[in-house]
């Protein structure tokens, strides 16, 4: 039986009032606790945080509802799901400066696990001639709150399904929706993330979108590898080249080090499907990221080696268009264009890989989409990719 557990807008729960549901998936002899937990943060920047936590017996998240329905942390078994920012939150909105003239006011919230970047921008800041800012860091989406939210449990077959609406719409301006789901069920390893934007105008929209899913200590730490299958890649700046024989792996700490950045055309099967991983130093714990190219063509990592806690992380970056600014972007036609009332469904899975059976299918699966590919490595970053 499906039970819708939790929706602001409906008759179950309104307000801002704590929520909590535990219940025990059966099935096949095991018993597996399930929760859903929604809760207002207190106390310092957090304050006033909306977040819900999700916990299928073994994948544990939390979904922060106030900032874009991005993800704040998760947990795996052993596994933690999560970076360690200098920032120390989650930061309410309320507190990021998202259009400092700068227009770097949104890394002063910057610590999620799971970050989207966009709508209407998501590379580097723009300026008009005169230099006021045009167009922030990484855009809005990230730091709107989110409406409708729900929560289902499925006690038949232990599906669980977080969903939400984001907006970015404003008079005189595009006026776009972001709907998120996220699937998991009882004792999977496994996440699902279904993100639809659409066009909520009478006038066609444009937009850009890019995911951070960033991971830190302790799982990425030196000697951690990447295992990508790419057609073509590409260092983004002079740091990334000087480093280019080892785009795959986590080097050693170093203060003050500077962000690489390596961009890819990836390889894919026939139907687009792709994935990628993130290995340990250990080799005995990683993540997974599949999806398909037909829904995002590019592709990132994004790695700052200084020691942990100022920062040490990596990023796996799915995305439609690379984060330069958005002219440079809209000139090379990475810039998407909805009609109005059309939509775009965009999908990946996150797999959280515990066992050497699982990493070893993992890297089996990327050999052989490796195998078919050229694997061109471009030493100069490429004109039409790097701003």
């Amino acid at each position: 039986m499906t039970v819708s557990l939790f929706n602001v807008t409906g008759p179950q729960h309104r307000g801002t009032e704590p929520f909590q549901f535990e219940e025990t998936f059966r099935k096949s002899g095991n018993e597996i606790p399930v929760r859903f937990a929604k809760r207002r943060l207190s106390g310092g920047l957090s304050d006033g945080v909306e977040v819900l936590e999700v916990d299928n017996g073994l994948l544990s998240f939390t979904v922060l509802l106030s900032k874009g329905m991005g993800i704040w942390r998760g947990a795996c078994g052993d596994v933690e799901l999560k970076w360690d920012s200098p920032v120390h939150g989650p930061v309410h909105p309320r507190h990021i400066p998202v259009f400092h003239p700068s227009g770097l006011g949104w890394l002063e919230g910057f610590d999620e696990w799971i970050a989207r970047c966009g709508l209407n921008s998501n590379g580097a800041p723009e300026f008009t001639p005169s230099g006021v800012l045009r167009y922030p860091l990484h855009g809005r989406i990230t730091n709107m709150p989110a409406r409708e939210v729900s929560a289902v449990y499925d006690s038949e077959t232990g599906g669980m399904t977080v969903s939400g609406t984001v907006d970015e719409a404003a008079l005189f301006s595009s006026k776009l929706a972001l709907n998120v789901s996220y699937l998991t069920s009882a004792g999977s390893t496994r996440l699902h993330v279904r993100d639809e934007i659409v066009n909520t105008g009478s006038v066609p929209a444009e937009f850009e979108l890019l995911y951070h899913i960033n991971t830190g200590f302790p799982l990425m730490s030196p000697g951690a590898e990447f295992f990508i299958p790419f057609e073509k890649m590409t260092p983004r700046e002079a740091s990334a080249k000087a480093n280019l024989d080892r785009w795959n792996v986590c080097l050693p700490e170093a203060p003050n080090s500077p962000e690489n950045c390596y961009l890819f055309d990836l390889a894919a099967d026939r139907l687009g499907r792709t994935r990628v991983m993130i290995l340990s130093a250990s080799k005995e714990r990683g993540i997974s990221l599949s999806f398909n190219k037909n829904e995002f063509p590019h592709f990132l990592i994004w790695k700052l080696m200084r020691p942990n806690g100022d920062t040490y992380v990596t990023g796996i970056e799915p995305c439609i268009n690379f984060p330069n600014t958005r002219s440079f972007e809209k000139e090379h036609g990475r810039v998407a264009t909805l009609d109005p009332g059309a939509s775009r469904v965009f999908n990946f899975d996150i797999d959280v890989l515990l066992t050497a059976d699982q990493i070893n299918a993992t890297r089996e699966d990327i050999a052989a989409l490796q195998a078919g590919a050229a694997g061109l490595i471009e030493a100069d970053p490429i004109r039409e990719w790097c701003e």
